[in-house]
């Protein structure tokens, strides 16, 4: 007996198409992206262009380094905002604490000396194990 084929029937030569499922992918991604947000280690810059002075024994410094800047009118700043002398000490202490990281100063090479071994004294005395002045490898 002949069978009688329906409309809804597909044709024999074609398979029915089969889909990805790409939602388990899309997940994966954004938890792959949370996860290198988190751990990622965020830079706080100084918020101000110093003129940094050349040096021949200039080295590379640790990236997570607590970064303070001071001005050629011997100005402080740290992360853009402009910090008092006198705050200086309790700002780094609050900054450092249980985290003992470097602290780099960034001083325009028109600070003067006086400006310069101030801000140094008041890290110094917040406690910080490690006090450098960032300069700019020299061409020579």
């Amino acid at each position: 007996m002949r069978r009688r084929r329906s409309i809804s029937e597909e044709p024999e030569g074609a398979l029915a198409e089969e889909t990805i499922n790409v939602s388990p992918l899309i997940d994966v991604v954004f938890i792959l992206l949370i996860f290198f947000i988190v751990t990622t280690v965020f830079v706080r810059e100084t918020g101000i262009d110093v003129e940094r002075p050349r040096a021949a024994s200039s080295s590379e410094l640790s990236r997570e380094a607590l970064l303070i800047a001071v001005d050629a009118e011997g100005a402080v700043f740290y992360g853009g905002s402009p910090l008092d002398i006198r705050a200086l000490r309790s700002t780094v202490k609050r900054l450092l604490q249980g985290d003992p990281r470097p602290v780099i100063i960034q001083a325009d090479r028109r600070t003067s000396t006086e400006d310069l071994v101030a801000v140094i004294d008041e890290i110094s005395l917040a406690g910080a194990e490690s006090v450098n002045i960032a300069t700019r490898a020299s061409d020579g």
